[in-house]
């Protein structure tokens, strides 16, 4: 198996690193930032520094931030005593209803864990509203600072220390000790995993437990498995569903387990699904583009599909990275054939909580500067790429509470074991990324952010412009999403020309996708037109909420798009035969 070459006009479009105006090409400089590039990559101390000197800078305006912090304790510390002394709890501090580190009756009900708490807790909204009021810091230098202040008193709550955790105390009082002996234990074995472990990895096999919606691979290549999976209706779609995992973890977090995988789900819809399944790289695969995810991948699967279901056209969903690779491919598929639009092999697209304009990424904008991004660099040239423990640890301290502080708390103070949960070990299973891919992804989408401006970005030897693409879309965001923040995703509305379903789910970048109907509903979700607009929240105004998940809603517009139903295309054929069962060889690789 050997990895295609692209000559004219599918040009290499990844650019080799080069250092800055002002510094050699050996990394040293006169600028005096090295010993940042090299020992604070992220700017942790920078943005912090430059937050403390501006509020030195202004000693009238930090007298009187400081006043209010006095203040603050002063009358929190009066009430939650005189609280006490009169009922003999602590009441409830108006920040807790919205943390569950302190959901515990315990922490009211003991008046010295309600002023430990209470304190931590205005502490915390003091410190971070006082860093985004900083005056004369440039805002993302702001967030910047607030994000790494908020990891240190994430790291410092009372709820990570035995002596200041009345809910561990008790337990330990309660199993006389054994909790704690089995804190201990869960620790060391975390140790050896390296890792803080979020659920038991031996509580799940792909295509024993997950990923067993029946199929077979019918392509491979260097880079991609295309599944195709077994029809379970005697009447399918005429336009067959092609879904663009993203390379970013493995594609079964859609086809988890069967009463919760979307691919299982639309097959039994009566639609004709394929997927692709993406190769773990290793260094071997350390020079691959994306110029080369998109045309030996994404068109390469659309190829196939197009093929074995003899439909002119599919339609195409992309997840994450796959859809901003999908978008890209929509742009570069209309200018390829701009002289004749009736070649453009997609007839409609989905996009699963996606980003195009990256203008605004959320918070992991921490991680993306210049200097960052030469860090980055300089790892994936010895490594060959992102390691996948990597990216998944920038992804857990977006969200340190719930992903790192919590397993800590149970794992070692409570001496819980982690859940059987499917998503937390699909989140756990990591992949790499290839130092090429990754460094032109990094630099020319979230540094320039070409990809949402006309014409600015080339790809595969073509400059292409969302603004091109006349074809409906069905657009998914996620109204908790960390990752790819709901109004960001919505900013592709008024970059397309063609009609623009978007609809918005309750939940996050993962569970808001991964959302099957059940019975009472859970989870709620706004829908409705939404090309040109410009305004998300606005839009969000006129829509109504409904109960459910916005599956109800995609299925009917999907299956209209999709038309009408005709026998079921064979599973393989002579030129794209069955190469193994599904899930695939690629999604097992470590």
């Amino acid at each position: 198996m050997h990895r295609t070459i692209h000559t004219a006009p599918f040009a290499r479009s990844v650019k080799e690193p080069h250092p800055p105006a002002n510094r050699a090409a050996d990394g040293s400089g006169a600028d005096g930032a090295d010993w940042r590039r090299l020992f604070d990559p992220f700017g942790v101390a920078e943005s912090l520094e430059a937050v403390r000197q501006a509020w030195l800078a202004h000693p009238a305006e930090l007298a009187e931030t400081l006043l209010e912090a006095a203040r603050g304790f002063a009358e929190l510390n009066a009430q939650v005593l005189n609280l006490a002394a009169w009922t003999g709890g602590a009441g409830t501090h108006e920040a807790v209803a919205e943390d569950e580190r302190f959901a515990d009756p315990l922490w009211s009900a003991v008046p010295a864990f309600a002023l430990i708490r209470d304190n931590y807790l205005h502490f915390t909204h003091w410190l971070e509203d006082a860093i985004y009021r900083t005056p004369g810091v440039p805002a993302r230098q702001r967030r910047r600072a607030a994000f790494w202040a908020r990891q240190w008193l994430n790291a410092t709550a009372p709820t990570n220390f035995l002596s200041t955790n009345p809910v561990a105390l008790r337990k330990a009082a309660e199993s006389w000790g054994s909790s704690l002996v089995q804190g201990w234990r869960n620790f060391l074995d975390d140790l050896r995993a390296g890792d803080v472990q979020m659920v038991d990895p031996s509580a799940f096999r792909v295509g024993v437990n997950l990923a067993t919606t029946p199929g077979a691979v019918v392509f491979r290549n260097a880079l991609v498995e295309v599944l195709h999976y077994r029809a379970t209706t005697e009447r399918v779609r005429e336009i067959p569903v092609l879904i663009v995992a993203p390379w970013i973890n493995k594609y079964y977090v859609l086809d988890l387990r069967p009463e919760n995988s979307l691919i299982r789900h639309l097959v039994d819809q009566g639609f004709d699904v394929y997927a692709t399944s993406w190769k773990n790289p290793g260094p071997e695969l350390a020079d691959s583009t994306f110029d080369d995810y998109m045309i030996d991948g994404v068109l390469k699967a659309i190829d196939v599909a197009r093929s074995i279901s003899g439909a002119p056209r599919v339609h195409a969903v992309g997840y994450c990275l796959g859809g901003t690779a999908l978008a890209a491919l929509m742009a570069w598929l209309h200018r390829r054939h701009e002289d004749n639009p009736g070649e453009h092999p997609i007839a409609h697209w989905t996009l699963f909580a996606s980003l195009v304009d990256f203008s605004r990424p959320g918070a992991i904008e921490v991680f993306i500067d210049e200097e960052s991004v030469e860090f980055l660099e300089r790892l994936m040239a010895h490594q060959g790429g992102l390691g996948g423990r990597q990216m998944a640890w920038s992804f857990r301290m977006l969200r340190p509470n719930s992903l790192v502080w919590r397993y800590v708390v149970h794992g070692y103070l409570y001496g819980e074991k982690p859940r059987p949960l499917d998503v937390l070990y699909w989140n756990t299973d990591t992949t790499r990324l290839p130092r090429a891919m990754h460094s032109f992804y990094l630099r020319e989408f979230y540094l320039a952010n070409k990809l949402a401006q006309k014409d600015a970005l080339e790809l595969a030897g073509l400059p292409i412009d969302l603004g091109r693409i006349r074809q409906p879309l069905y657009c998914v965001g996620c109204e908790e999403d960390h990752i790819v923040p709901w109004k960001a995703a919505f900013e592709v509305c008024r970059l397309v020309s063609g009609p623009v379903r978007f609809t918005l789910s309750s939940s996050g970048h993962i569970l808001g996708i991964v959302n099957p109907p059940v019975e009472p509903s859970k989870r709620h979700y706004w829908t409705g037109e939404a090309a040109g607009e410009a305004r998300a929240e606005e839009w969000r105004q006129r829509q109504k909420r409904l109960p459910g998940t916005w599956w109800q809603d995609w299925i009917p517009w999907l299956a209209e798009e999709c038309g009408p139903l005709k026998a079921p295309p064979p599973l393989a054929t002579a030129e794209y035969p069955q190469l193994a069962e599904a899930p695939g060889d690629y999604v097992l690789e470590p």
